[in-house]
């Protein structure tokens, strides 16, 4: 098992915390972001790690190799003008490492905490695509956000799979979970992952951003409508996402 932290985001809504730091590396009750998802990782059983990183990628490179001496590091260096996924493909190499050494790969994203309880429920997941999804997310949303359904997006679940996520809803009816950021590929499925994304039409729309900026959700998205679902790994809390100044807070 191997895994890949995206943490190129700039982090606006975290601003001045954010001026001379990644997003990642803001602390959040005495450690910093990334210091939990390694040790998470880490404290799993997930001994290989790789880190995406773009705004001040050489104070996030010193930080990994001086603190956790990872050196699978990658950089997006158009990380202001494109979105997650094209983040993701900056380590294509590492991606296609997984393939060749039989290396299921977990995805991150860099502004979430979890425990290694949780990393442990999704390397226990045999799908191809494995998405993790918090069916108390209500419970955190309510402390973040005066209107939850505004900030939240769908999550559609049948019989164990993940069949929609990342749409406006209408109702809360339409979340039947919170998608958390964090996900895994088989290293049998990985193939047809890197197959699908080289077969987009960079010229078309998605979800309303181009390809560049498309987002995860809609990459995940395609990837289920063309493959037939995803292992929902249900979590019941235990996590949160630190977006917003007042996320440190809660």
């Amino acid at each position: 098992m191997k895994a890949l932290i995206l943490a190129a985001g700039f982090g606006s809504r975290l601003m001045p915390l954010t001026q001379d730091n990644p997003k990642c590396m803001v602390e959040y009750r005495g450690k910093k972001l990334i210091d939990y998802e390694i040790n998470a990782l880490r404290g799993a059983g997930v001994s290989e790690i790789a880190v995406v990183g773009g705004y001040l990628f050489e104070v996030l490179k010193s930080y990994m190799e001086s603190q956790f001496s990872i050196k699978n590091l990658y950089q997006n260096k158009n990380y202001d003008k494109t979105n997650m996924v094209q983040t993701m493909l900056c380590a294509r190499e590492f991606l296609e490492s997984c393939v060749k050494e039989k290396q299921d790969l977990m995805i991150s994203y860099a502004d979430i905490v979890y425990s290694a309880e949780i990393v442990r429920a999704l390397v226990e997941s045999q799908e191809p695509l494995s998405i993790v999804v918090d069916k108390d997310w209500r419970t955190l949303w309510e402390k973040r956000f005066a209107n939850p359904l505004l900030d939240a997006e769908t999550l559609k679940i049948k019989e164990g799979k993940v069949l929609e996520l990342g749409k406006k809803p209408k109702g809360y009816e339409e979340i039947e979970g919170q998608y958390i950021g964090l996900f895994k590929f088989s290293h049998h499925f990985l193939p047809q992952v890197l197959e699908f994304y080289d077969s987009l039409d960079r010229g078309a729309m998605y979800d309303g951003k181009d390809f560049l900026n498309m987002y995860m959700t809609s990459f995940l998205q395609g990837l289920i409508d063309r493959f037939g679902g995803a292992g929902a790994v249900e979590i019941h809390g235990g996590w949160c996402e630190i977006d917003f100044k007042s996320d440190l807070e809660i």
